[in-house]
């Protein structure tokens, strides 16, 4: 069941924009960490500056559209495909031509700036694509570019989106150079990769470079797939943002540089969405702190198979829920009352999501579901 959005956000089927030809972006959240943090440092012309000139603007649909408040609640649509993979991943070999939004997260900023929520979808979500019937969530980029990327998201939660914004895959071996990794605490250990396997240890790990990318990727080596793959992901941004937002790389003109100058270039935004418009916003947002980020993935039904494809259903009661927070600017209240869980009856939050165990064919090779979409 699709649903409509009040004006003057309600979606429209639009033309099919041309191929965007440029880098298409992959995992989605680390876009907060820009958002919260751009505005800050003593180099903020030329932070600013660099940012303009390296990210990748493109057609999302929300040009015409009436320019809102930069004080009021806003919705931002954080996207992701991994285009390069690795083993059956790699799109050639699972037969997937176009563009795939693997990843897809909303950044909702309340109009209290108390809080900023980061609700994340799994890529298999079943949901009707305005045009082209129900078909995976992922499946939209492909089919009509941002716009309609837009438009089924809209449909699906039940609130506009502001705007855009993709991060390539491949940002975060340079991030988290500059950075000089991070820390996190790893709920499963698991290992990825054939040739040359990496392993990560349950508990506090150390992640920079090649290990990172490898680390969010990953989604075989657990029963639940893309469901712990999103909470890694989830707990990966988490971590930049607690290392991004400490005195040391604040106080610091070349390392803030160096991540903003390294980052930046794997970006795609909106063209609405430039560095004015992004320090006018981290200006609401200056009181916000990790802790005051809050994750969660959408709650949906359990797994079916529909013709060839294995997919997410849609929890429709929880959907309508989820879409009257939104509307109300309360998703505090929702959280907090909210009994949905994903497919395989786990919390949707991450603070109370378990460790979930890793297959035990996680270290081989398992191939991929071939799906005609």
């Amino acid at each position: 069941m699709s649903r409509s959005v009040s004006d003057p956000y309600t979606p429209r089927h639009r033309a099919k924009p041309k191929r965007h030809t440029g880098r298409i972006a992959l995992f989605s959240g680390l876009a907060v960490v820009l958002i919260v943090v751009l505005g800050a440092g003593a180099y903020v012309l030329s932070l600013l500056n660099t940012f303009d000139a390296k990210t990748t603007q493109v057609d999302a649909g929300l040009s015409t559209r009436p320019v809102k408040e930069i004080t009021g609640p806003r919705n931002i649509l954080l996207l992701g495909s991994d285009s390069r993979g690795e083993g059956n991943d790699v799109a050639s070999v699972k037969g997937e031509d176009g563009q795939r939004s693997d990843t897809m997260m909303i950044v909702h900023i309340p109009e209290d700036r108390e809080n900023v929520y980061v609700m994340s979808m799994v890529r298999d979500l079943w949901v009707e694509i305005p045009g082209h019937g129900e078909r995976k969530v992922n499946a939209a980029l492909n089919l009509g570019g941002y716009p309609l990327v837009v438009e089924t998201v809209e449909e699906l939660i039940g609130a506009p989106i502001d705007n855009v914004v993709s991060i390539d895959f491949e940002g975060f071996s340079s991030l988290t150079q500059a950075l000089g990794g991070v820390d996190l605490d790893n709920p499963n250990q698991f290992c990825t990769g054939h040739a040359t396997p990496s392993c990560f240890e349950e508990g506090m790990i150390h992640l920079e470079g090649n290990d990172a990318l490898r680390f969010v990727r990953e989604r075989k080596a657990f029963l639940d797939g893309d469901f712990q793959r999103v909470q890694n992901q989830q707990l990966f941004i988490k971590a930049v943002m607690r290392d991004f937002l400490t005195a040391e790389t604040l106080s610091n003109p070349m390392k803030l540089y160096d991540v903003v100058d390294q980052f930046s270039g794997y970006l795609t935004v909106d063209d609405t969405l430039d560095s004015s418009t992004m320090v006018g916003l981290a200006a609401t947002l200056k009181d916000i702190r990790t802790d005051d980020v809050h994750f969660f993935t959408i709650p949906t039904g359990g797994p079916a198979q529909v013709g060839a494809a294995q997919v997410i259903l849609r929890d429709e009661e929880a959907m309508e829920r989820l879409s009257q927070a939104l509307e109300n600017d309360d998703l505090a209240t929702f959280l907090a009352e909210e009994t949905g869980t994903n497919a395989y009856g786990n919390p949707i939050t991450t603070d109370e999501l378990g460790g979930i165990s890793p297959s035990p064919d996680a270290s081989e090779d398992q191939g991929s579901t071939s799906v005609a979409e």
